[in-house]
C-alpha cells in the first residue's frame, strides 16, 4: 500500500495547517501544488483555470517522482488527484483521462470539509466560500469514483486532526 496520503477536500478548510502540524511531528509534506504555481508566476485560477490546472497537475506529478526515495509516510496538500478534477472541470474531459496511471495515493484519502468559521480568502485564494464547497462536492464525488476510501476530516484542531489521519493509518 502507498506510503503517499493525500490531504484534499475545501479550499480554505484547513489543510495547510494540518500539513504543517504533521511537519511537527516529523512526517514528510508535500505544500499545495497550486500556491507553488502561483509563487513562481504561473497562470491564476481566475484568469485561465484551464492552464493553472494542467500546471499544478505538471507539479503534482513532479512532486509524486521527488518523493519516491523518501521513507514513511509523504502526507500531500493536494495533488494530482485535486488538480486533474479541476482540470475536469474546467475542459469537461474524464478525470481519469488526466491521472499518471495505477493509484498514486493510499487508499484512503482523507477530506478537509467545507468550514465557513476559517475559511479566508487570500492573494492565492481569491475564490469565494461557494466555489469553494462547489470543489469540494467535485472532490468528494470523484475520489471514490477513483477507487479511493475517504474520510472526513473533524472540524477540530490540527493535533487532533493529526491523530485522526495517524490512528486511520495505523
Amino acid at each position: 500500500m502507498s506510503r503517499f496520503v493525500l490531504i484534499s477536500g475545501c479550499s480554505g478548510g484547513g489543510k495547510s495547517t494540518l500539513l504543517t502540524a504533521l511537519a511537527a511531528r516529523g512526517h514528510a509534506v508535500v505544500p499545495e501544488p497550486g500556491r507553488r504555481v502561483l509563487a513562481v508566476g504561473g497562470p491564476k485560477p481566475l484568469e485561465d483555470m484551464t492552464g493553472f490546472a494542467t500546471a499544478a497537475l505538471q507539479m503534482a506529478q513532479q512532486d509524486l517522482t521527488a518523493q519516491a526515495a523518501q521513507d514513511g509516510w509523504v502526507f500531500f496538500d493536494r495533488g494530482v488527484i485535486d488538480a486533474a478534477v479541476a482540470l475536469a472541470h474546467c475542459t469537461g474531459t474524464p478525470v481519469a483521462q488526466h491521472l499518471p496511471g495505477p493509484r498514486a495515493y493510499h487508499r484512503t484519502v482523507f477530506l478537509a470539509p467545507p468550514w465557513p468559521e476559517i475559511y479566508r480568502q487570500d492573494a492565492a485564494r481569491q475564490h469565494g466560500f461557494d466555489a469553494a464547497c462547489a470543489e469540494y462536492e467535485r472532490l468528494s464525488t470523484a475520489l471514490p469514483a477513483l477507487g479511493y476510501d475517504t474520510v472526513l476530516l473533524p472540524k477540530a484542531s490540527p493535533e487532533t486532526r493529526v491523530d485522526v489521519i495517524l490512528d486511520h493509518l495505523a
